[in-house]
This record gives C-alpha cells, structure tokens and sequence, in this order.
C-alpha cells in the first residue's frame, strides 16, 4: 500500500541529515555503572540508538591502567582507538593499539579493553543495540 507517496512502512530519507560527531573529554561523564570499570573513566554518548537499529557510539576516555572488566556483547563491537595506546584482550589474544588502529571482536567473545598501566587512551565503541553480559568469569583479568 502507497501512502503519501511511499510504501506504508518505509521510512522517508530524503529529508533525513547526516550527524557530525566529535568526541570531547569536557562533555564526558563518569560511567552509569562504574562497577563495569576499574580506574579512572569517562563516557561521552555521542549516538544513541535513534531509531533502533541503528549503531550506538560511545567515546570511551581511560586513564593510564583503566580498563573495562571482562564482558561479553551479544553483537559485534568496533573500537577505534583515537588517543594513547590501549589494550584490547580475548582469551585467546592480548593486543596493544595506538591511536588510529581499530579492533573488531565479534559477539559472543570474553573481553577486555582499556588503557596500558603507564598510557591513557581514548576509544570509541561503535555496536550494534544488544544485551552485554558483565557476569563473566574473570580468567586472567586479575594479572593484569
């Protein structure tokens, strides 16, 4: 069924604009839930899923040996590390980034990300809306 000129359902994108957006440390806050965290972090929301499906964006500010605690996304997550030098661990893998390297870890993967103990980074966190599991076995979290 057409109305208004489209197909009943389909969104209209022509009058739809692209967004800009830039992370900044003065317009990022401490975590909703830094139990999540360990260390000194802040969040900047940048893309909220608006309207659902669409992928949500986070720039993630970490001091020198902050980090995430182990977790596990239902869907893909992209980092792309924009400052410093980061870390990015799976059971399988522990890789060092710096600023301009991105890392994928598909859903369904234990891992954790954050700074090295002596650099800060910053990265943003680009996925698709889903569960995270937080309540994860720590594995080798601890001999960081």
């Amino acid at each position: 069924m057409v109305c208004g000129g489209r197909a009943e359902g389909k969104r209209n994108l022509s009058y739809v604009t692209m967004e800009i957006l830039k992370p900044d440390r003065t317009q990022a806050g401490p975590p909703d839930r830094p139990q999540y965290f360990s260390g000194a972090v802040l969040m900047q929301p940048l893309h909220t899923e608006q309207p659902p499906g669409s992928p949500e964006v986070v720039a993630v500010f970490f001091e020198a040996g902050a980090r995430t605690i182990p977790h596990i996304h239902s869907t893909d997550q992209v980092l792309y590390f924009t400052e410093g030098e980061g870390l990015v661990v799976t059971e399988h893998q522990r890789r060092a980034l710096k600023a301009g390297e991105i890392a994928v870890i598909p859903g369904g993967v234990w891992h954790w990300h954050g700074a090295t103990k002596t650099r800060g980074t910053v990265h943003l966190s680009i996925k698709a809306s889903g569960p995270t599991n937080w309540e994860v076995e720590r594995k080798d979290w601890d001999s960081y």
